[in-house]
């Protein structure tokens, strides 16, 4: 079998780090999470450990995955043979898998073939588009306030937004090392009105040239006045200061209002992805 699982950070990063840049912006979910991992250690994400794999039918690996429990594995593109490999690997090597995040055919032949060996149904928990920022466009009607980095003492504020962001859009709460690592690399913006935090938004560490856009949160009582337009334009501005040759970000395609906000600040469609989870 050409799959290679383990849960050794630094032995996949050695194994992967070359396929993975190769197309960061594809890859930005995995290449983050990876290096978030190597600094912080294998359970920055919850208490179990990561699975990490890697398909070299001929050598050099071709494709890869991520996986830290409870969340979906993060795939790469699978060529060949690999999502019907990488199925029966996974299967032989026990344990759950919950779901899968990636490109909208590779997630699709891999739930195909999971549900072959396993008999595990899948249904689509969110249809992704991944954007690039062509050239920035700010707001054409700024909103009142202006961005300012977040910092340790925001950390209350902060931690009870993003928890709320992650039960809005039905993921896993963010870990403390998390947002405690983010806050201290200055990676999270404020916008605030007179003194008052009035939406978040934050970028990833620029990595192979890339950096993504996320979250982005405003409190539902506070939307619909702009806010997010203006955090999401500083937060862009603030990666590229940075050093990011290339923003992007994903949107949820059921959330018309986000994709037209980041349409209209410059942001192009890259392609579709989806995440699945199984079940039944």
């Amino acid at each position: 079998m050409a799959w290679t699982l383990t849960d050794d950070v630094g032995v996949y990063r050695a194994a992967t780090g070359e396929l993975l840049r190769s197309d960061p912006v594809r890859n930005t979910v995995l290449l983050s999470v990876l290096e978030s991992l190597s600094r912080l250690g294998p359970t920055a994400f919850g208490d179990a450990s990561p699975v990490l794999g890697w398909w070299s039918p001929d050598g050099a690996p071709e494709a890869a995955v991520l996986r830290t429990p409870p969340r979906p594995m993060l795939l790469t593109a699978l060529p060949g043979k690999s999502a019907q490999q990488l199925a029966r690997a996974l299967a032989d090597r026990g344990g759950d898998l919950p779901g899968v995040n990636g490109p909208e055919a590779d997630a699709t032949a891999l739930a195909a073939a999971w549900r072959a060996i396993t008999g595990m149904s899948s249904r689509t928990h969110q249809r992704q588009r991944l954007y690039r920022l062509g050239t920035l466009v700010p707001p054409a009607r700024p909103p009142a306030g202006a961005a300012r980095i977040a910092t340790g003492a925001d950390a209350a504020l902060v931690g009870s937004w993003l928890s709320a962001f992650t039960a809005e859009i039905g993921e896993p709460e963010a870990a403390e090392d998390i947002v405690a690592d983010r806050l201290d690399r200055g990676h999270l913006i404020l916008w605030e009105v007179t003194g008052e935090p009035v939406s978040l938004a934050g970028h990833t560490d620029v990595i192979a040239g890339v950096a993504r856009i996320g979250p982005v949160y405003t409190p539902p009582g506070l939307r619909g006045r702009g806010y997010a337009g203006g955090v999401t334009a500083a937060a862009s501005e603030l990666a590229q200061a940075r050093g990011a040759e290339a923003v992007i970000l994903f949107t949820d395609m059921a959330n018309p209002t986000s994709n037209s906000l980041y349409r209209r600040l410059g942001y192009e469609a890259v392609e579709d992805r989806v995440v699945l989870v199984f079940g039944g």
